[in-house]
């Protein structure tokens, strides 16, 4: 993993910019994860990081990792108390009728032989809110800015398909796979600490953004990820992107 990448560092916590293409996860067919970069990613220290949460191997941006196991506990924490605040750019393949709201679809999981597994709509399953906003278009196609209120498995995936009508480009499970791989960036993650200051990261957009005509949303600059893979793995890992 290479030094660029590494967008927040200090004696508790690291944010890195996750390439698209890359699990977090070892895959079960034995090819490279996160794992295989962690020795990379211990700057003077003797332990691993550790992931403190997920992102799908086509998802880019930012994924925070504890650097020890008291840290790693707190920031857990904050996440499931809901004080971690995420960013979201998609570029989905349609445009939403609206401009912006809020998408309020409970999710379950369903899964079958001839599928594998995806979340789906369930009045029974658990809560799922996300505010999203419209910054651009382009030959029917639109730059969204999603913000979960919560972190459910494939929230903006599901909800993107479901609640907008308009899947994420490239998603292999909930719309269609693309040449440019899946459209989904985490682009700002805020972990709140008591007594010291915010963790924060900023993942600048990848190449394939600019490439899909949506490199110049507003205060967010497109930059070459070469690391990013061009291939989307059709088995979703967990998630809340």
């Amino acid at each position: 993993m290479h030094g660029e990448r590494v967008l927040f560092l200090d004696g508790e916590a690291l944010i890195i910019d996750k390439p698209a293409g890359l699990p977090v996860d070892p895959p079960r067919d034995g090819s490279l994860s996160l794992e295989n970069h962690l020795e990379s990613l211990k700057f003077g220290f003797q332990r691993w990081p550790m992931p403190v949460h997920r992102l799908d191997r086509d998802t880019s941006g930012c994924l925070l990792l504890s650097r020890n196991p008291k840290a790693h506990a707190r920031l857990q924490q904050a996440f499931e108390q809901g004080l971690v605040s995420k960013r979201y750019l998609a570029v989905l393949d349609g445009v939403p009728a609206e401009e912006t709201g809020t998408i309020d679809i409970p999710l379950g999981k369903i899964s079958s032989a001839e599928e594998g597994w995806r979340m789906v709509e369930d009045a029974k399953g658990k809560a799922a809110r996300t505010g999203w906003r419209v910054l651009a278009t382009r030959d029917g196609r639109s730059l969204v800015e999603f913000i979960p209120q919560t972190g459910r498995t494939h929230q903006i995936r599901v909800h993107a398909a479901l609640g907008l009508g308009a899947a994420v480009v490239g998603d292999p499970v909930y719309g269609q796979k693309d040449r440019l791989g899946m459209m989904l960036h985490a682009q700002r993650l805020v972990v709140p600490r008591p007594g010291k200051a915010d963790v924060v990261g900023i993942a600048p957009l990848p190449e394939r953004f600019a490439t899909a005509g949506f490199g110049e949303e507003p205060g967010v600059e497109a930059t070459p990820s070469p690391q990013d893979a061009s291939a989307p793995d059709p088995r979703p890992e967990p998630d809340n992107g």
